[in-house]
């Protein structure tokens, strides 16, 4: 409980100061303004919270869930449900788009079983949270 107070107190209120440069700052890259959407709050958020113009993130992690859905079988999804099981050990390989972004921005990738609609192969990396086999409720 000591170790949580003084994290606690260690929380300050947000210093808006930056707020505007860094609006102004995200307004120039060569992009549409407010394209990025929440991703452009989130970059002032942390412009604030560590009161530096240019904050370096460390220990970044992209948070992979996968999971079936009962839609498929309205003939409405892109792809039947055996692709699901082919991306997961895809991004567990290291092969997917989202690998090849984690690897430029020095991220890692965790990927979570939260509802394929099968037992997937046991693999070292893989979370297996599953709430579901997503099949129609």
């Amino acid at each position: 409980m000591k170790s949580l107070k003084c994290a606690l107190s260690g929380i300050k209120k947000l210093d808006n100061a930056l707020a505007e440069e860094t609006q102004r700052r995200l307004d120039n890259l060569t992009k549409p303004q407010g394209s990025l959407g929440r991703l452009e709050d989130l970059a002032k958020q942390v412009v604030e919270i560590t009161k530096n113009r240019n904050p370096k993130l460390t220990r970044k992690v992209i948070f992979t869930m996968a999971g079936d859905h009962g839609v498929v079988e309205e003939g409405v999804s892109l792809f039947p449900r055996e692709v699901t099981p082919q991306m997961v050990y895809n991004f567990l390989n290291g092969g997917a788009g989202i690998n090849v972004l984690a690897r430029h921005m020095g991220a890692r990738v965790v990927v979570v079983d939260a509802g394929v609609a099968c037992d997937l192969n046991p693999y070292p990396a893989l979370i297996v949270k599953k709430v579901g086999y997503g099949r129609n409720l």
